[in-house]
């Protein structure tokens, strides 16, 4: 497997205090990589060492073969790149911004941020001071995207955008990967994760605590069952031992399963089912990682501004 970006033992001490304690990132090519943890794990600090902005204490951090300190000029013209304070002239209209940035870039890029911009439905004629934070993070997302870069590294893309742009945002990083592109991304939000990620590296407290496929991450999670049953349940009441009941009525069951599947599809048969779902419960395994507020933050819903 190729690793477009690594990092060994990557380290980050702020007046003694590490805000990274030696990360090992493996980012595979063509990858959707979440880099999930809650506010104030050390995923911008690691992410802005990527970009050559902040030098490591110790350790290292590749992109492409480079290393991102000593090639951090040539990285930030052929990643793209979105910061998570995204900062523009303010005197500038989007379309004069793009301009510049098209310039930085080599130029030709001119017709494919129009295009980004029709898509994610951005006036690019208003000046900046009066773009809203969705349409400041928009702008921000064309600029990484502009220039087709083989790297994408986005610091919480998705944060001030509504649901139907967060979607749109979605499709247009599952057509770089399927392009080959590697896109590396932060987020706060595990339901974001799971459901544009294929590899997710989890961080809490400056440490990488996991690094694994999302496939293999669902199957290590237990799964919530939630059964509606056609009237009271069968005259058998009991339960597999696998079960464990979380909530049961007349007609509902809700609990986890952690044994075969094929028992827990016997009893289901077994009872007056009328409906019933078998998911994986992601928040269940982020228990084991994380405190209740730590897991409460990233299992919440994400929120955003209408534009």
């Amino acid at each position: 497997m190729t690793f477009v970006v690594e990092t060994q033992d990557l380290r980050k001490d702020y007046r003694g205090r590490p805000a990274l304690a030696g990360i090992a990132l493996r980012v595979p090519r063509g990858s959707l990589f979440g880099f999930l943890g809650p506010n104030g794990a050390g995923k911008t600090t690691a992410i802005r060492i990527l970009m050559g902005l902040l030098r490591p204490t110790a350790g290292s951090a590749s992109i492409l073969g480079m290393d991102c300190w000593r090639n951090g000029p040539r990285l930030r013209r052929e990643v793209g790149y979105l910061p998570g304070d995204v900062r523009h002239y303010a005197s500038m209209t989007g379309r004069q911004t793009l301009r510049f940035m098209d310039r930085a870039f080599g130029g030709g890029h001119m017709r494919r941020a129009e295009r980004l911009a029709e898509r994610l439905e951005l006036e690019l004629d208003k000046r900046l001071r009066a773009f809203s934070t969705g349409m400041r993070q928009k702008l921000g997302l064309i600029q990484a995207l502009m220039h087709e870069p083989q790297v994408l590294i986005l610091d919480e893309p998705t944060a001030a955008l509504d649901p139907l742009v967060r979607q749109t945002v979605f499709d247009l990083l599952r057509d770089a990967a399927q392009k080959g592109r590697t896109v590396l991304f932060s987020s706060h939000t595990l339901s974001e994760v799971d459901a544009l990620c294929d590899h997710v590296a989890i961080v809490r407290g400056g440490k990488l605590i996991e690094q694994e496929r999302l496939a293999t991450l669902r199957q290590r999670a237990p799964l919530r069952v939630e059964a509606w049953l056609d009237g009271a349940a069968s005259s058998n009441g009991a339960v597999p031992t696998g079960l464990a009941v979380r909530e049961r009525r007349a007609d509902r069951i809700v609990g986890h399963w952690s044994g075969p599947r094929e028992e827990l599809l016997i009893w289901l048969q077994a009872q007056r089912v009328a409906d019933f779902t078998v998911v994986p419960d992601f928040e269940s395994l982020f228990m084991s990682y994380y405190s209740a507020d730590e897991v409460r933050e990233i299992c919440d819903p994400i929120g955003g501004d209408a534009s």
